[in-house]
C-alpha cells in the first residue's frame, strides 16, 4: 500500500501513466485556458460505487478500495501502477442545486493491461469498459467537496457556448494529485451527449 500512496504524494506526475486523449480544441481568453474539448477512447476502468453520508467520505473510502486493488489485491497478485487522473462520477439532484449521495470512483487500467485486466478480489470493484467520450474540461485547484464541485459545474456551464450539448445531471471530477493535498490539481468534466 505504501508505494502507490508515496507516488501520489510526490509532485512529479511523469512516473504515473496518464489516461490518453486527443485534444480537439481549446478556448482561451487573454492567454488563459478557459476550457478544453477532448476525445477519450474506449477503455477499461476499475470502478467502485459508494454512498456515504458525505461526498468526502465516499471519495476516501472508494479510493482506498481502489488502492488495495492496485496494490496486489487482484488476480495477478501484482502492483498494477498508478494512472492519472482518478475519476469520480457525480450526479446532481433533481433541482440541480446539490449532489446525490451515490458516486463512482474509477481507476484507468494501465495500457499494457487493457486487453486482459487483473480481476479485483473485492466484489465491490467492477471492471467496466467505457465507450469513446468527448468531454469539456476545466482545471481547478484545491479541495473537492460538494460546495467546490457545484461551484465548478456552474463556472464551466457559464463558459461553454452550448452547455445543452452536454449531459445536465452527470459530471466527472478528475483528480491528478493526492486527495488529501491542500493544493490538489483537479478538473471538472462535462460529458458531451452521445
Amino acid at each position: 500500500m505504501a508505494e502507490p500512496i508515496q507516488q501520489l504524494t510526490r509532485n512529479r506526475t511523469e512516473e504515473r501513466q496518464r489516461v490518453p486523449f486527443l485534444l480537439l480544441s481549446c478556448k482561451e481568453k487573454c492567454g488563459e485556458i478557459l476550457y478544453e474539448k477532448r476525445q477519450y477512447g474506449k477503455a477499461k476502468w476499475a470502478c467502485v460505487k459508494m454512498k456515504e453520508d458525505k461526498y468526502e467520505q465516499s471519495i476516501c473510502m472508494g479510493f482506498m478500495k481502489l488502492m488495495k486493488y492496485i496494490c496486489e489485491q487482484n488476480s495477478s497478485g501484482l502492483y498494477l501502477g498508478m494512472t492519472i487522473p482518478i475519476l469520480t462520477t457525480v450526479h446532481t439532484d433533481e433541482t440541480h442545486t446539490g449532489l446525490t449521495r451515490v458516486v463512482t470512483i474509477a481507476y484507468y487500467i494501465p495500457s499494457h493491461l487493457q486487453a486482459d485486466p487483473p480481476q479485483p478480489t473485492d466484489q465491490d470493484i467492477v471492471i467496466e469498459e467505457w465507450p469513446p467520450t468527448v468531454v469539456f474540461t476545466r482545471e481547478f485547484v484545491g479541495v473537492t467537496d460538494e460546495e467546490s464541485i457545484m461551484r465548478e459545474i456552474s463556472l464551466l456551464a457559464e463558459l461553454l457556448e452550448s452547455p445543452e450539448l452536454c449531459l445536465q445531471d452527470t459530471f466527472i471530477v478528475a483528480g491528478y494529485t493526492n486527495p488529501a493535498a491542500a493544493n490538489r490539481r483537479n478538473e471538472i468534466w462535462f460529458l458531451q451527449r452521445p
